[in-house]
């Protein structure tokens, strides 16, 4: 009974593979697709084309791979927004995560910088939580929008350190960068990949940096939870997601070929720049998992601190 699916692995792919991605072209997540999509197309023998469906906060493109055949000739590079807090923040999406997917691979993970306006007279974290509760209600914080990861990130920090920061929303962090700079919002917590090159021009300081452990562009530089916030973290993850239906051989060819494209040095070395960090081992069920424990955390801080996308 084994033999049509082993057929199939073996066939596949006999056609190019479309990898939707569910943001305009240029950002992190297209250029992780980009690095990628070059060496599985060198390893599978087949053209990998990138789709950009941009559209509704990524859920445009996601639907779509959703709605696709399970053949493995469309797979979608979803992230923390598309399938951790998206979910939780708009019950009216136009899919569900367990009902409409395959998991494939988790492949990379990339933190982020608290960053403040030089004329804030802080130098640290402790500092910046010092300082805000010496002036409450006096601070305010820039976001790319509400009900972003950036938005929850920051409202999790307040939470973990007990301070009140105003919420101010952008449309997207690069047009709060000039606010953050004259001082006129006083914290973002932003991209290392957008925000990093206004430290290194002197025009923003960079506190802390968001991950688990140090990045590798800023050694030197503490994380939040080195920083007086044991735990403390915001993470985007970027997955590899199927149509729900996905034979289990292809599957298991997929993760395969994924796991061992991010192993790549001239992937690493593009991750690198983007200040991502590449997933080079783990199984769907892993993935799977990790989801869901993450969507599970920031459901309860969407629950605990009354968030909504509006």
């Amino acid at each position: 009974m084994s033999l049509p699916g082993k057929a199939q692995a073996q066939a596949y792919p006999a056609k190019p593979i479309r990898l939707v991605v569910p943001f305009p072209a240029g950002g992190a997540t297209d250029l992780l697709a980009r690095a990628m999509s070059q060496r599985l197309a060198q390893s599978l023998g087949q053209q990998v084309v990138v789709d950009n469906r941009a559209g509704a906060g990524g859920s445009l493109g996601s639907g779509e791979v959703a709605r696709a055949a399970p053949d493995g000739y469309t797979i979608l590079l979803a992230t923390s927004s598309t399938h951790a807090i998206g979910p939780n923040l708009n019950p009216n999406l136009p899919y569900k995560v367990d009902a409409d997917f395959t998991p494939i691979a988790h492949v990379a993970n990339a933190g982020n910088l608290l960053l403040v306006p030089n004329s804030l007279p802080v130098k640290s974290v402790a500092e910046l939580i010092s300082h805000a509760k010496a002036n409450p209600g006096k601070l305010n914080y820039a976001s790319s929008g509400n009900g972003t990861i950036v938005h929850l990130s920051t409202e999790a920090f307040k939470s973990q350190a007990g301070i009140f920061v105003t919420h101010i929303p952008y449309r997207g962090t690069a047009l709060a960068i000039p606010d953050l700079v004259v001082g006129n919002v006083h914290l973002l917590i932003d991209s290392i990949v957008s925000g990093l090159p206004h430290v290194k021009d002197g025009k923003l300081k960079a506190l802390a940096y968001t991950g688990l452990k140090r990045s590798a562009l800023l050694p030197d530089l503490p994380t939040v939870a080195e920083s007086g916030l044991p735990g403390y973290q915001s993470v985007t993850w970027f997955g590899v997601y199927a149509p729900k239906g996905l034979p289990p051989a292809l599957v298991t060819r997929l993760n395969s070929e994924l796991m061992s494209a991010m192993q790549a040095p001239e992937v690493r070395e593009r991750l690198a720049k983007l200040g991502a960090e590449p997933v080079t081992s783990g199984t769907p069920a892993q993935f799977e998992a990790m989801v869901k424990a993450d969507s599970a955390r920031w459901a309860t801080l969407i629950r605990e601190r009354k968030i909504s996308a509006e």
